[in-house]
C-alpha cells in the first residue's frame, strides 16, 4: 500500500507476502499522481511498465525512483516532465516508445533499449543488451531521442533506426574488442552514433563514418557531462572526452543508397530472409509454412494496374504559376548537378530581365505556388537565381532569316517580345516614345525596388541583341499603318501611360501617380509635408516611399475598399509611417486638402491620384477593335488585324511579369507563323501537388543560405531527378533505368517482371510515376 511522507510517495510492489500484479501497481501509481503525487518512490517485485504514461502538466515535473527487481518496459510510454531513476539493472525493453521521458539506470539493461522511442533520453550506466535504439523516430518539430551508454551494446544495434542520437561511450564493455555488437545499423535510415572503442564494422550499405566537426564535438562534451553525473560517474569526463578516440556513425541517404550496389528481392530472399527466419532459422522449426513465392501475382498483360514513368508530362507548379513559364524546377536540377552557370543562364530563353524582375520586382508567383506551401514549408528561394542573373551572358544569336518585326513599345513586354523574335532569328525593330528604353522599370519604378546598377546592366545586354530602337517618338495614324505595311508583323506594346483621374472638384489640383514615380527618379519631387493619395494599391506605396524620401512627414493612403497593397511595397509604405483608411469616398479637391463624402477634410499639401492608367490609342486605325478602352485579341494575341499583335497593359493592366509572358507567347506565335508553322503552345497541365511527396525534406528550415540549399530542398516536381528510388524499392527488379543521347536518360519497366503493385509510385519524390489501369489488347 502507498505511504505517504511529506515530499515522498512510497508505493511497493509487494503486499501481505504476495506479488502485486503489474496492472494493480500501475492503477495505483496513476491514482496517486492524479491526488498530487509528484515524488514517487516505488519498490518494484517484477512488475512492468513502471514510470510510463504519467502526465499531469508542463509546469508540474514527476520524479519516480524505482528500487527492487524491474520487469519489462520500464518507462514504456513515457511522457515529456518524467524522471525515472532505476537504482540497479533493468530488464528488456528500457524506454519502449518514449515520448519524452528521461530515464535513467544504474546497471546493466537487457534487450530493446529505447525501441521505437521517439522523444526523450535512456541513460545507462553500464551495457545494454541486443537491438538497442532500433526503429527509432524523430519528429522534427521536437526535441530529438537520444540514447547514452556508458558500457558497451549487444548484437543488431540501431536496426532500422530512423532518428535521433546514440552515444557509446565504451567504458568497461562487455566484449573489448567489439563495442557495437554483430551487424549494428542494419536498415539505418536517420540519426546518428557516437562511439568510442573498437568495433568490428557495421552496414556498410545503411551508414557511413563522418568527421566529427566542432559543433558536434561541443553537444558531445556538453552533454556528456551531464550524462555522468546523471549515472554518478563524473570522475570518468577527462578519459572519456580525448576527441580523436571517438567516431560519428550517420545514416546514408536514400540518394546515397540508390546509387550504391542494389540487392534483388529474390537474392534478399535467399540470403537475408530464408537464412535469418526460414530454414535453418530461427523460426524454420516451428512452422511447416510453406515460404516460397506465391505464384499468383501476376504479371505483363494479366496486372490491374502499370506503371507510367510520365516525367516532365506536367508542369510543376512553380513553372505553372509563372507567366513568363520559366521552368523553375529545372534551373534548380543543374544546380544539383554542379551546372550553376547554365542554370542562371537558363533564364534568358524566357526572359530578357532575369534579375530585374525575378530577383526584384516580380511577386514571386513561383514561390506561392511552391509545393513545399502546402504543407506550411518554406518555398525555395527563387531570388538567389534571379539575382544571379544580372550576370548573364548574351544568349547565342542565329543568323538572320530576312524576316522583320516591328514592337511599339519599349517597356517590359514589348521588348520581351522583340527579344524572343531575336532569339528566333528574325529581325525586331523597336519604337517608344519615351527617352529611354525599359518602360517603368527605368523611368517610374523607384531605386529603393530595384538597383540601379541592375537595371542598367540589363538593359545593356538587351542592347546588345537589340540594336534597332528608336526612342523618343510618337506616332501618327499614318507611321502607324506604314509600320504595319513594311514588316511581316507588329507587335503593340504601349502599356498604360494616361492616368486615370476622379471626376470630382478640383481634379486638376491633383497629380497623378506615374507623373510623380517619374519626378522622384528624376530627382525632382515636391511632394511637401502633408499627403495624401488616393488609391492603395502596390503603386500608391511605391509613392508613400518615394514621398517621404522626399521630405514628406504625413502620408495617407485611401481608398473606396480594403486596400490591395500587398507585399515589400505595402511593408516599406508602413515602415516611412504611411497610414491606411478605408473605405473613404471622395467628395472634392480644396486648397485645404482632400474632402470626404462624410464632410470630413483630410489636409494635405499635395494629392496624388493613383487609381490606375489607362492606354493612348489614338495612334490605331479604326480597323483593329478595341473595348472600353483596351485593345481586343484572341487566344493567341492577335488583333482584329491578322498582321498585328497586342500585348501587355494595352490589351489588360497585370504585373511586369505577365507583360513579359504575353510578349514571349506572341513571339512564338509569330515565330511559327513565319516559319509556315501552325501554333503550338505548352497545353500540360500542372502536376496535381498530391503526387508529389516532401517526406524527404526538412521542415524546419528557417531560411535558404544559397542556391545549393535551395536545390537541394526542391522537390522537383514532375521532373525526375533521378535518385533511383523507384529502381531500389521495386521488389521485383521491374525498373532500370536506360542511358539516352546526351545527359539524357529514361526509367522503364519490364512488364514481364512488373506485378503492378505501385511501390514505384508510392516512393516517388517528384511524382512522376502514375499507376494507370491496365487495358490490354485484344
Amino acid at each position: 500500500m502507498a505511504t505517504h511522507t511529506s515530499t515522498t510517495i512510497h508505493i511497493s510492489g509487494h503486499e501481505d507476502g504476495r506479488r502485486v500484479e503489474s496492472r494493480i501497481l500501475e492503477e495505483r501509481i496513476q491514482r496517486a499522481v492524479t491526488q498530487g503525487a509528484r515524488d514517487l518512490a516505488i519498490e518494484a517485485h517484477g512488475q512492468h511498465g513502471l514510470g510510463g504514461r504519467l502526465w499531469i502538466s508542463e509546469k508540474e515535473p514527476i520524479t519516480v525512483a524505482i528500487t527492487g527487481s524491474t520487469g519489462q518496459r520500464v518507462g514504456a510510454m513515457g511522457f515529456p516532465n518524467t524522471r525515472i531513476e532505476v537504482l540497479g539493472p533493468a530488464s528488456d525493453d528500457v524506454g519502449w516508445l518514449n515520448a519524452g521521458a528521461e530515464i535513467v539506470v544504474h546497471g546493466n539493461a537487457s534487450n530493446g533499449v529505447a525501441n521505437a522511442m521517439a522523444q526523450g533520453k535512456v541513460m545507462i550506466g553500464g551495457n545494454i543488451g541486443s537491438r538497442g535504439m532500433t526503429m527509432t523516430k524523430a519528429n522534427p518539430r521536437f526535441t530529438q531521442p537520444e540514447l547514452w551508454v556508458l558500457g558497451s551494446t549487444g548484437d543488431s544495434f540501431a536496426e532500422f533506426m530512423a532518428g535521433g542520437t546514440a552515444v557509446v561511450c565504451g567504458h568497461n564493455p562487455q566484449d573489448p574488442e567489439n563495442v557495437l555488437g554483430f551487424r549494428p545499423c542494419v536498415g539505418m535510415v536517420g540519426g546518428r552514433i557516437f562511439v568510442r572503442g573498437p568495433h568490428k564494422g557495421f552496414s556498410q550499405k545503411d551508414a557511413k563514418l563522418e568527421p566529427i566537426s566542432d559543433a558536434d564535438w561541443d553537444w558531445l562534451t556538453t552533454n556528456l557531462r551531464g550524462f555522468l553525473k546523471a549515472v554518478h560517474r563524473p570522475e570518468l569526463l577527462d578519459a572519456l572526452t580525448v576527441r580523436d578516440q571517438w567516431l560519428l556513425i550517420v545514416a546514408k541517404s536514400p540518394y546515397e543508397k540508390a546509387n550504391s550496389a542494389r540487392r534483388s528481392m529474390s537474392a534478399f530472399r535467399s540470403q537475408v530472409w530464408d537464412r535469418e527466419l526460414g530454414l535453418g532459422g530461427l523460426i524454420g522449426d516451428l512452422t511447416p509454412l510453406d515460404r516460397s513465392p506465391i505464384p499468383l501475382i501476376v504479371t505483363g498483360e494479366l496486372r490491374r494496374y502499370v506503371p507510367v514513368w510520365e516525367n516532365k508530362r506536367h508542369k510543376a507548379p512553380c513553372q505553372s504559376s509563372c507567366p513568363t513559364g520559366i521552368p523553375v524546377q529545372e534551373r534548380w536540377q543543374l544546380i544539383r548537378d554542379g551546372h550553376v552557370d547554365e542554370a542562371v543562364d537558363l533564364a534568358m530563353a524566357y526572359t530578357p530581365f532575369p534579375a530585374t524582375v525575378c530577383g526584384y520586382l516580380c511577386p514571386h508567383l513561383c514561390m506561392q505556388g511552391c509545393t513545399r506551401t502546402t504543407k506550411s514549408m518554406l518555398p525555395v528561394d527563387i531570388t538567389f537565381l534571379g539575382k544571379a542573373g544580372v550576370s548573364s551572358k548574351v544568349p547565342p544569336l542565329p543568323e538572320l532569316s530576312g524576316k522583320k518585326v516591328a514592337v511599339i513599345g519599349g517597356g517590359p513586354a514589348g521588348i520581351s517580345a522583340a527579344w524572343q523574335i531575336r532569339l528566333q532569328g528574325h529581325e525586331a525593330v523597336v519604337y517608344d516614345m519615351d527617352e529611354v528604353l525599359g518602360g517603368k522599370i527605368s523611368s517610374a519604378i523607384p531605386s529603393t525596388r530595384i538597383p540601379k546598377e541592375v537595371v542598367e546592366a540589363e538593359l545593356t545586354r538587351i542592347r546588345q541583341v537589340l540594336p534597332h530602337v528608336h526612342l523618343k517618338h510618337k506616332l501618327t495614324r499614318d507611321e502607324f499603318q506604314n509600320i504595319v505595311d513594311t514588316n511581316d508583323f507588329t507587335v503593340l506594346a504601349v502599356g498604360a501611360q494616361k492616368p486615370r483621374v476622379l471626376p470630382v472638384p478640383g481634379a486638376d489640383k491633383a497629380i497623378p501617380a506615374l507623373t510623380f514615380l517619374k519626378l522622384a527618379k528624376k530627382g525632382e519631387a515636391k511632394p511637401g509635408k502633408r499627403l495624401v493619395i488616393v488609391g492603395a494599391g502596390n503603386v500608391g506605396c511605391d509613392v508613400a516611399t518615394e514621398a517621404a524620401r522626399f521630405g514628406a512627414e504625413d502620408i495617407t493612403l485611401i481608398d473606396i475598399q480594403k486596400p490591395a497593397a500587398f507585399g515589400k511595397e505595402k511593408v516599406d509604405a508602413e515602415a516611412v509611417g504611411a497610414k491606411f483608411r478605408w473605405p473613404c469616398f471622395t467628395k472634392e479637391i480644396t486648397s485645404e486638402g482632400l474632402v470626404l463624402t462624410t464632410g470630413e477634410v483630410i489636409p494635405a499639401d499635395t494629392v496624388i491620384f493613383s487609381i490606375g492608367d489607362q492606354p493612348d490609342l489614338n495612334f490605331l486605325p479604326d480597323a483593329i477593335a478595341t473595348n472600353r478602352g483596351y485593345v481586343v485579341v484572341n487566344e493567341l494575341g492577335q488583333t482584329s488585324e491578322s498582321k498585328v499583335f497586342a500585348i501587355g497593359d494595352i490589351v489588360k493592366p497585370g504585373l511586369l511579369t505577365d507583360a513579359i509572358g504575353m510578349g514571349r507567347k506572341a513571339a512564338l506565335t509569330i515565330g511559327d507563323m513565319l516559319a509556315g508553322r501552325r501554333p503550338t503552345p505548352d497545353t500540360r497541365e500542372m502536376i496535381a501537388y498530391s503526387r508529389v511527396k516532401l517526406e524527404y525534406f526538412d521542415p524546419r528550415i528557417p531560411s535558404f543560405s544559397d542556391m545549393g540549399h535551395c536545390a537541394s530542398e526542391c522537390s522537383s516536381c514532375g521532373s525526375c531527378r533521378d535518385c533511383g528510388l523507384c529502381e531500389a524499392i521495386c521488389p521485383r527488379g521491374a525498373i532500370s533505368r536506360n542511358a539516352l543521347e546526351g545527359k539524357k536518360f529514361e526509367m522503364v519497366c519490364d512488364p514481364d517482371k512488373c506485378i503492378g503493385c505501385g511501390f514505384c509510385a508510392g516512393v516517388c519524390p517528384c511524382g512522376v510515376w502514375s499507376m494507370t489501369p491496365n487495358t490490354p489488347m485484344g
